[in-house]
């Protein structure tokens, strides 16, 4: 397929755009439409694997193509809350919320390997335990590694990449993650430390808000609801544990760049392009090695979908339409 890096909207996306942001004013109505009422409804359920609950919002025909959506930090399924009812009208929608995460069972840093590894592993788990042999993949911020190293692990299973945010090359770690790299080369309680601000209500706030064209636009909620569980007891610890391990990611980019070039899957590219943790020179490397690429770039922050939602959908949907997944 001849590659299709783009900005521009086809007058069939711009009527769907329409369409979507009405279903984002009111979720509610995708929800309860009498018209497959009980497919479209979600639901918010558990599966237990090795012993952790691992909980997980689900919508849709399961008899219909899977799209697989993997949060970032420190968010959790929560992010997608109004994305899932949109998909679910034509795909078989799940999210899950990585352990220490969201709904999800969250032993102690030092009762369970937090690495990416770890958590890729869990995820692949849990689609074997829903039936799932392939799926379409959003990934975003941390979802990017857990996604990548799923891929890796058996690439024939992804059918195409939803990317936001989520970074795969040396050129997206800039200068937001100088401390972090600090504490990769010297991993000591002190270098921990000072990762603390990073899980703060003011840091919380500031990236879903840096970026945004209005940021009174973004629900307090959304920030509320990530630093309660921030705020949980052991929880830092858990996530100093991840900002540790996100090391191991980089020395994988150069594998999975590889596997993009090998196995050429059709990605869609929405990218937040004011985001200063994984900035604009995150994702134009994509399209070295993706030829199949829809690329857009969004004036907006970290967390795109808080701002950009509707088109977000109406791309996605017109996309997965499109590569058949």
């Amino acid at each position: 397929m001849l590659s299709r890096i783009t900005t521009l909207v086809t007058a069939s996306a711009l009527a769907l755009s329409l369409a979507t942001s009405a279903a984002f004013l009111v979720p509610a109505a995708a929800e309860t439409t009498a018209i497959g009422a009980e497919r479209l409804q979600v639901r918010y359920r558990t599966e237990q694997i090795e012993g952790l609950d691992i909980a997980y919002r689900e919508a849709g025909d399961p008899s219909r193509p899977t799209v697989l959506l993997l949060h970032g930090f420190p968010t959790s399924s929560h992010m997608f809350r109004n994305l899932i009812p949109v998909l679910a009208e034509r795909y078989h929608v799940l999210a899950p919320d990585y352990p220490g995460f969201g709904a999800s069972s969250m032993p102690p840093a030092a009762a369970l390997d937090y690495s990416f590894a770890n958590l890729a592993r869990l995820m692949a788990v849990f689609l074997d335990r829903k039936g799932v042999d392939r799926y379409a993949v959003y990934l975003m911020d941390y979802g990017a590694p857990v996604g990548f190293r799923m891929f890796a692990a058996d690439p024939d299973r992804v059918t195409a990449f939803i990317i936001q945010n989520g970074n795969a090359y040396e050129e997206g770690l800039r200068a937001f993650w100088d401390p972090i790299k600090a504490y990769w080369a010297e991993p000591t309680p002190e270098n921990g430390d000072k990762l603390r601000d990073f899980l703060t209500l003011e840091a919380t706030k500031w990236q879903f808000t840096h970026g945004t064209k209005d940021p009174e636009s973004i629900s307090r909620d959304s920030f509320w609801h990530v630093q309660y569980l921030l705020d949980r007891p052991g929880n830092q610890e858990v996530q100093l544990e991840l900002f540790l391990d996100y090391g191991t990611n980089v020395p994988e980019y150069p594998k999975w760049q590889a596997l993009f070039r090998e196995h050429q899957p059709p990605a869609l590219l929405m990218w937040g392009k004011n985001d200063y943790i994984f900035p604009e020179e995150g994702a134009h490397p994509y399209k070295r090695d993706l030829k199949n690429l829809e690329f857009h770039l969004l004036d907006t922050g970290h967390f795109a979908l808080e701002e950009y939602g509707p088109e977000i959908a109406a791309r996605m949907l017109v996309f997965l339409d499109d590569v058949g997944s």
